[in-house]
């Protein structure tokens, strides 16, 4: 990959995190508590190189008290032994030792005035963070519960349309049943009156009732008979029937 490349990549990301915090408040919140760690990372640092820092100039100063206090053993040694000038160097290094022992004590103590500085505001930006995170936890569940509601709301009123389908839907069937149910009834009836045979008879009404007189003849004849075997006169008008019916 290119250095092109991958700046391309870097700056796309960057954008994809901007439109992803613009479009999720949870991902802005967690963006700002990030933030605040990194300051507070940054402050620890800090701190630390500063410590680092005095740690080195109070060695330093240890090292210049033991300087010292050895050209002060070494002035008094060529004293004893009437070595002015030996004396005389030895004081001189001892003062240029306690100087630069004075200039760290100062370098010091603004190191540490700075140090103590970054710890209250550690401190505070801590204190500051926890609350925050505290905070944010509780905007991340009202977002949450807040989108799960909206969910919810459109579920309802999704199924609320739908609903109204389902009930035209049954409204229809309903319709339907009862002329089924009534169609059902009708027939029935006409079944019973007898109306249905008619109508589902076969031939017009010509062939149905030379149908019916020739049952009625052929029933008169067969009573006409069995009188006769029996031994008792038919009746005049089934007779006239009988022999207009043979001939």
């Amino acid at each position: 990959m290119t250095l092109f490349q991958r700046l391309s990549f870097t700056v796309q990301s960057w954008l994809n995190a901007l439109l992803n915090r613009a479009a999720d408040p949870a991902a802005e919140l967690d963006y700002s508590y990030e933030q605040l760690r990194d300051e507070l990372q940054g402050i620890n640092r800090g701190i630390a190189d500063l410590t680092t820092q005095k740690k080195r100039l109070e060695m330093h100063r240890e090292r210049l008290q033991s300087a010292v206090e050895k050209h002060d053993e070494q002035v008094r040694e060529a004293v004893r032994q009437d070595r002015d000038d030996l004396a005389r160097r030895a004081l001189e290094k001892k003062h240029a030792a306690s100087e630069q022992i004075a200039d760290l004590g100062d370098q010091i103590e603004r190191l540490q005035a700075t140090q103590d500085r970054l710890v209250e505001r550690q401190i505070a930006l801590r204190g500051r963070i926890e609350g925050f995170r505290t905070h944010k936890e509780s905007l991340k569940a009202r977002h949450e519960a807040a989108q799960a509601s909206a969910r919810v709301a459109e579920a309802f009123s999704g199924v609320g349309g739908r609903m109204t389908d389902v009930n035209r839907a049954v409204e229809r069937a309903a319709e339907r049943t009862e002329q089924m149910e009534a169609r059902a009834a009708a027939l029935e009836e006409l079944e019973e009156s007898g109306a249905l045979d008619d109508v589902l008879a076969e031939g017009d009404d010509i062939d149905r009732e030379l149908n019916r007189r020739s049952s009625e003849q052929r029933i008169d004849r067969e009573l006409s008979e069995l009188k006769t075997r029996l031994g008792r006169e038919p009746d005049q008008s089934s007779a006239l029937e009988s022999e207009e019916a043979t001939g």
